[in-house]
């Protein structure tokens, strides 16, 4: 499973609203400017994630974006999967309606599989917003 262009700008545009969390609305040039988003894709995104709950916005001259939750509240996971669906290390169409595999059953690989979508999986949920924010802190202290 490959992490689609556009959930990198979604995490890059939620990235940078974490990092300037509670210093109020961040125009979306900014965000497209500090995280080099194509401006008119990065609005598309961030309507996707107003209707998802993961940022608000206020109108206006003064109006901007803004984490809808805080960043120690948003992982990684829920992000991809919102963008981008299921995390699966391949895809395989096994568990989709009407899909026949001659191999259901008695594929060798579905464990392999399994298993890499569970470190996946881990990877991805026991890493916020916050998290990123602060790894970003500790590479530019280095």
């Amino acid at each position: 499973m490959w992490v689609t262009q556009k959930c990198q700008y979604a995490l890059r545009a939620l990235f940078e609203l974490a990092k300037r969390q509670g210093e109020g609305v961040v125009r979306a040039a900014d965000i497209a400017a500090n995280q080099a988003i194509p401006k008119r894709f990065l609005e598309v995104i961030l309507h996707q994630l107003r209707q998802g709950g993961f940022v608000d916005s206020q109108r206006g001259k003064e109006g901007g974006f803004y984490l809808g939750r805080p960043a120690e509240a948003i992982t990684v996971g829920e992000i991809i999967r919102f963008i981008d669906g299921p995390i699966n290390p391949v895809d395989c169409q096994l568990g989709k309606p009407h899909f026949h595999c001659d191999l259901k059953g008695s594929c060798v690989f579905m464990g392999l599989w399994d298993e890499a979508r569970h470190a996946l999986e881990q990877v991805y949920d026991t890493k916020t917003l916050k998290d990123l924010v602060e790894r970003e802190k500790a590479l530019s202290a280095a």
